[in-house]
């Protein structure tokens, strides 16, 4: 059994480690963290860094991912990132470990049934199309924003059955980003202890989950006082009894509902943002998926049996979600843990990425062309384990099939109506909570001459 190393190249561990020499975890810089996130997978399929004042591995063979997040997935919990989205409520689903994490999921399992989520296509639909018809031809858009305020209110309207003004919604919308960006910048932080100051990034973080909790808080209450008039995932926990027949305690309810908020409407949104910032760049991508759309939807109302004959809007989604991934995902090692030829000592926290094993060119072609095509069938196609967007295993997002429906079904709306052109300038990729567009993804929505 072989240690965890230093790879060559990688500065050695001393104090204060590489994000204060300028490497590329540091507090500022997004795109260096990614361009450094890539280095570090010629290195070797484990290799041990510095972030803060943390010594951490990465684990850079999908073969070892894919043992980590499956076979050897009882030997780590969630690790240093997930800790701090405790932000959003200490027991939610997507931070919950161990017995609490499988019963939480086996509750909310049926909401995320595909059945079930196939019944949700209407409801996607109209919680869309209201923000597509808005858009004013010729008028700039910030893309991501208009992005994530649809995919918010997606999750909100079929999980939830709200559907806030766009005004409420945005302060939604900026509660969720603030408390993302808190989360990554201490996971990242030289010293864990500055995020008990009361500093002006600490303030703005509390008030932003308070903020959050609040807006939540006045769902719940809407669904108590009208029981009878919501079948959705907030009647769902109300409802829930605990092994003792206990009903779920309002504090656990309301972090569960703001958790799936948060994280059902941030992949998807800055899927779509990158998405269309793609299509931009290359007319006859966006040729193929008018084309697509036109012939199966037409002036037709989208519905579920229409999604089945878009493949080439799946494939278009799948395409972003290869070339966009997270960019950083932690865990740690609950004991001594055997990862193929490498032990982890306990207490080791361990980082993957699926943003830089998605552009390895040893598992994907031509890794940075946006290639839709690649997913043809007759295509070669990568190992498995080596698209992993979701992640894997028994902690896999819960809502992974939502969220493709729903990146379909947006896709397909904004295609029917609207050529997005691209604005002058330079859009980067930088690494937030997941991978997002830089501020530069702004484009000019036209109508579709059908």
């Amino acid at each position: 059994m072989t240690p965890a190393h230093s790879a060559p190249g990688i500065p050695p561990l001393v104090p204060g480690g590489f994000p204060l020499v300028g490497h590329g975890l540091s507090l500022v810089g997004g795109s260096r963290r990614l361009k450094f996130i890539e280095s570090v997978r010629a290195h070797g399929p484990i290799v041990r860094l510095t972030v803060g004042s943390r010594d951490v591995v990465v684990v850079n063979a999908p073969g070892l991912i894919h043992e980590m997040l499956t076979t050897q997935a009882d030997e780590f919990t969630k690790g240093l990132l997930f800790e701090k989205l405790k932000l959003f409520g200490k027991d939610a689903l997507p931070i919950a470990e161990g017995k609490p994490h499988l019963r939480r999921r086996r509750l909310m399992q049926p909401a995320f049934h595909r059945q079930q989520i196939a019944g949700y296509v209407t409801t996607m639909r109209e919680a869309a199309e209201p923000y597509v018809a808005a858009w004013d031809s010729g008028t700039t858009l910030d893309l991501k924003t208009e992005m994530q305020l649809i995919a918010q209110n997606v999750v909100m309207s079929a999980l939830f059955s709200a559907s806030p003004p766009r005004g409420p919604a945005h302060t939604i919308l900026n509660s969720v980003d603030t408390v993302f960006r808190t989360a990554i910048k201490r996971a990242l932080l030289p010293v864990s202890a500055l995020e008990r100051l009361p500093t002006r990034g600490n303030r703005r973080a509390g008030a932003a989950s308070g903020a959050l909790r609040a807006a939540v808080a006045d769902i719940i209450a809407e669904h108590r006082a009208n029981p009878d008039a919501y079948d959705d995932i907030v009647s769902l926990l109300l409802a829930a009894r605990d092994e003792s027949g206990e009903a779920l305690p309002d504090d656990e309810i309301l972090s569960e509902i703001v958790a799936l908020l948060a994280a059902g409407s941030e992949t998807t949104a800055v899927t779509l943002a990158w998405l269309f910032h793609e299509l931009g760049r290359n007319s006859d991508l966006e040729r193929r998926l008018h084309e697509e759309v036109d012939r199966v939807v037409g002036d037709a109302e989208l519905t579920v049996d229409h999604l089945a004959q878009l493949p080439y809007t799946r494939r278009l989604v799948q395409e972003t979600l290869r070339l966009y991934a997270p960019w950083l995902v932690t865990r740690q090692a609950i004991s001594d843990v055997r990862l193929g030829d490498f032990t982890l000592p306990a207490g080791t926290d361990v980082i993957w990425s699926a943003y830089a094993l998605h552009r390895d060119p040893d598992l994907y072609p031509d890794p940075l062309r946006f290639d839709p095509d690649r997913w043809l069938e007759e295509r070669p196609q990568p190992p498995k384990g080596a698209f992993i967007p979701f992640g894997s295993g028994k902690r896999m997002c819960i809502g992974d099939t939502f969220a493709w429906t729903e990146a379909t079904v947006i896709t397909a709306l904004v295609a029917l109506k609207w050529q997005l052109t691209p604005e002058r300038g330079v859009v980067k990729a930088l690494a937030e909570i997941t991978t997002h567009p830089s501020s530069r993804l702004r484009m000019i929505p036209r109508p579709r001459d059908r």
